[in-house]
């Protein structure tokens, strides 16, 4: 702000005194404070309204970057499990071929049956 030090506020205030006299003086110097206050009151605000757009500013970056990061390992989950099944696929293809001799299931007739029941006790 304005630096004023203690000489120049003496003379501000002899010049005041001449200029407005004893008698309005002090409404004057009541007046100018007021208005300083508000003048410095208008300034605060005006300085914490940028501060807290800069935090939101800040939180948005933060934001934008933390999707980008969330996007890039959803990507590469997706090439994992396209991997892995590529790899399922390519082992249980349809064009293998079926061993001869390997033993067919066969429906299970009352015979085989009581077979496997007297079997098993």
């Amino acid at each position: 702000m304005i630096e004023i030090d203690f000489g120049k506020l003496i003379l501000l205030a002899l010049v005041a005194l001449i200029v407005l006299g004893p008698e309005k003086l002090p409404h004057a110097a009541r007046t100018a404070g007021a208005l300083m206050r508000r003048v410095r009151t208008g300034w605060n605000n005006v300085k914490d309204e940028v501060e807290r757009e800069l935090q939101v500013e800040d939180m948005r970056r933060q934001a934008r970057e933390a999707a980008a990061t969330a996007q890039t390992v959803r990507d590469q989950w997706q090439q994992t499990l396209h991997g892995v099944h590529s790899g399922v696929d390519a082992s249980i293809s349809p064009s293998m071929p079926v061993e001869e001799g390997i033993a067919t299931e066969r429906p299970l007739t009352s015979t085989m049956a009581q077979e496997m029941s007297r079997g098993s006790t």
